[in-house]
């Protein structure tokens, strides 16, 4: 099923890491600049996540003795310090994720950089290092954003959906490369479980079981073949308290298991490096961007 499967550490069948976006209220700050401060109850909502969900959920993490990753625009960082002090407690990462949750595939080159140093500042700043791994916000990795993580030294990106392995992406400018650590809609959680008329998503909620279901069985298949599972979720909606009670439950089952490899994603990337390094691994290699100009144009008239 997988062509190229990855050794992992110790003989894990395979690699999880459960990364929480953590956009907090970003999101209706950016889509309502003119009156987002008064939309009360969609900032309620949203606020939930750092101020309830992130100490319940590290809270998790530290009794299961697991670290993970956290992507975090670098404002969100700036609003809810006690947030970002929780997740470093407990060994956790935290990867860049703009600065207030910007479309990169809507700005300039040019702006495109300033804010990844902009966020890139404030990580210094709040945790002592600059970011190692890069997730664009709503998955929006532009034709320039490979260049400017590399520019910049960045050890991966987690924005891509290209495979169910770790591989790596390599610049159509320069031909240097950088490790893909990838996802998918599949197991992102806004299909399953966000309803929000400000944010114009209207999806059926569904009862924490039902919804968490995808991903459980997502995992099976990354299990059995040798993958890599990572879910793309938000602490303001499956760090809701029924939903995290069964994603708690969950994971203290893969933890029985004892042959999954829970690490951050910077750690994950470094253990791929380190087996293309050793030759033990041969990942697949993408060209970004895929194509140089626009194909569209390119189309016949009838």
């Amino acid at each position: 099923m997988i062509k190229n499967p990855i050794p992992w550490p110790n003989g894990a069948k395979c690699a999880a890491c459960v990364t929480f976006d953590m956009d907090a209220d970003s999101l209706i700050h950016l889509d309502y600049p003119t009156d987002g401060n008064n939309r009360v109850s969609a900032i309620s909502m949203l606020r939930y996540g750092p101020t309830v969900a992130v100490p319940r959920i590290v809270e998790t993490y530290r009794r299961l003795g697991i670290r993970q990753t956290f992507f975090v625009p670098a404002w969100c960082m700036e609003q809810y310090p006690e947030a970002v002090e929780a997740i470093l407690a407990g060994g956790n990462e935290i990867g860049h994720h703009s600065y207030i949750h910007e479309n990169p595939v809507g700005q300039t080159r040019e702006d495109q950089a300033h804010w990844l140093d902009v966020a890139s500042a404030v990580h210094v700043r709040m945790t002592g290092r600059a970011p190692r791994g890069w997730r664009a916000p709503l998955y929006n990795f532009s034709a320039d954003s490979l260049d400017l993580l590399l520019e910049r030294g960045f050890a991966y990106d987690a924005s891509l959906m290209g495979d169910d392995v770790p591989y790596l992406l390599e610049s159509r400018a320069t031909g240097e490369r950088l490790v893909e650590l990838p996802s998918h809609w599949g197991l992102d959680d806004w299909p399953q479980f966000v309803q929000s008329m400000d944010l114009d998503y209207m999806m059926p909620i569904r009862a924490p079981s039902d919804g968490f279901r995808i991903f459980a069985e997502e995992f099976e298949a990354a299990y059995l073949y040798g993958g890599l599972w990572v879910p793309v979720v938000h602490p303001f909606a499956t760090g809701r308290l029924a939903r995290w009670h069964v994603v708690a439950q969950f994971l203290e089952k893969l933890r029985e298991r004892g042959d999954v490899w829970f690490a951050p994603m910077e750690e994950i990337a470094a253990h791929v490096r380190h087996v293309i390094a050793t030759g033990d691994y041969q990942p697949r290699i993408e060209r970004i961007p895929q194509y140089a100009a626009p194909v569209g144009k390119a189309l016949p008239r009838r």
